[in-house]
């Protein structure tokens, strides 16, 4: 089976509008009757979901720091029966970890290349005019091997200034894709993780209908088909094993941050996924093998959760005698209190002796390789896990033994390690896939 071509949305930074230019793109490109599978490149849990919203096709991370060439193959794979692939970048195109001697070891230019994707390069124009096509030129020569495709000219201020910017790519031969215009609505709402979950949003449909028409209006959809590329093969190709037969699934506006190929792998063996909210006071399900609580913002829910005790009894009960495990978040709901921002405690489960702060916040970010110190649902001791922390709660106490060692991509000890009691696990960084 060979890849359908597709394209990496990238731009230089972050804060260039390269998430409501993907999600207009996959929308329009769908409203044109053009099957389209999105992506994410790196280590992001919210975007894909706005991808499913613009594209209904559910969205799949790449990470070439994480995985390794079987687990990339077998999310390329989800790419079968659409027409163009269109991958969304993290960052600048290629900001990654300077690991193993390279510069950009994680980027969106790797996972461009891997995929054998041409990148379209989103510019933010604004304050500028024939000096942003040596911002393309450089970005084009900085990595000769990494196929660039053009650019789309963000925020231009008038048809003058759009002029300008095209007579400078004309001078570099630079294709231009699209040129759209300054608007101070094409924005979409955020807090500290970054955008706020899509299910969050206040009218999303409409805001994607929106995005839609204005790159309809202002790209030139057809000529960005045509120059959508990728490798003839897929390599050989496979997803994460399942930790349980039946998991019961932490899912509501607190807990939702969760690997889409973790799912879909642990489904493809044949799991059963067992959904339950917290929020409402759900408690999992007594038949579950294991309950997963992953990732999301218990802080800002936190009143709730403390007062959830049918869910808190469930939970519980479920773990006298089965596994639990708490990912970031879900970790820090399964300690025994959280303050929140404003500096009032709140009353947590209580299965480990964990007690975080929102209101001492302390910026956690970067890749994690953990090596198990005591095993977990489905990991064995001794076997490394790789994944991402990303959070702005401190540790105020941790009672219990470290559940690993764990490293950030340099391979420099992190003190945030993990923990358990019994049969209950916790990490601060999200699972992105156990190594072969």
């Amino acid at each position: 089976m060979t890849n359908p071509p597709g394209l990496l949305i990238s731009a230089p930074a972050s804060g260039t509008g390269k998430t409501t230019v993907m999600l207009g793109l996959l929308r329009a490109l769908k409203n044109e009757g053009v099957i389209v599978q999105p992506f994410k490149s790196g280590p992001d849990y919210i975007d894909p979901v706005f991808h499913l919203a613009a594209a209904g096709r559910p969205s799949f991370n790449f990470d070439t720091w994480a995985m390794d060439e079987k687990l990339l193959g077998g999310i390329a794979a989800k790419s079968n029966g659409a027409d163009i692939c269109i991958g969304e970048g993290s960052m600048g195109l290629f900001d990654g970890v300077a690991t193993r001697g390279q510069t950009s070891f994680g980027s969106s230019a790797e996972t461009a290349q891997a995929m054998g994707w041409p990148v379209v390069l989103i510019i933010d124009v604004g304050g500028q005019a024939q000096s942003a096509a040596a911002t393309a030129l450089g970005f084009k020569m900085y990595h000769p091997d990494l196929k660039f495709a053009g650019v789309i000219l963000n925020r231009v201020a008038s048809p003058r200034h759009e002029r300008l910017i095209r007579s400078g790519m004309e001078h570099i031969g630079m294709t231009v894709f699209g040129s759209l215009p300054r608007r101070g609505d094409l924005t979409l709402p955020e807090r500290h993780l970054g955008l706020i979950q899509a299910i969050e949003h206040p009218d999303l449909e409409s805001a994607i209908t929106d995005y839609a028409e204005f790159l309809r209006n202002n790209v030139d959809l057809k000529a960005l088909q045509l120059a959508a590329r990728a490798k003839t093969k897929l390599t050989a190709h496979s997803l994460p094993l399942p930790p349980a037969q039946r998991i019961a699934l932490a899912c509501d506006e607190a807990f939702s941050f969760t690997y889409p190929h973790l799912l879909d792998g642990w489904r493809a063996q044949g799991a059963e996924i067992m959904p339950f909210s917290p929020l409402a006071d759900e408690a999992p399900d007594i038949t579950a093998d294991l309950v997963w609580l992953p990732g999301g913002y218990p802080e800002l829910h936190a009143a709730k959760i403390a007062a959830a005790s049918n869910f808190k009894h469930g939970l519980r009960a479920h773990a006298a005698t089965k596994p639990v495990h708490g990912e970031c978040g879900g970790y820090m709901a399964l300690g025994a209190g959280l303050i929140d921002k404003d500096g009032k405690p709140h009353e947590m489960v209580g299965l480990l002796g964990l007690a975080t702060s929102y209101q001492k916040r302390k910026f956690n970010l970067g890749y994690r390789r953990a090596v198990l110190k005591r095993a977990m649902a489905g990991f064995k001791v001794g076997t490394a896990l790789r994944g991402h922390e990303f959070h702005y709660s401190s540790i105020i106490e941790q009672p219990d033994p470290a559940l690993a060692e764990v490293f950030d991509a340099d391979g420099n000890i992190v003190t945030q390690t993990g923990s358990w009691r019994e049969q209950v696990t916790g990490t601060f960084f999200h699972l992105i896939t156990g190594e072969a």
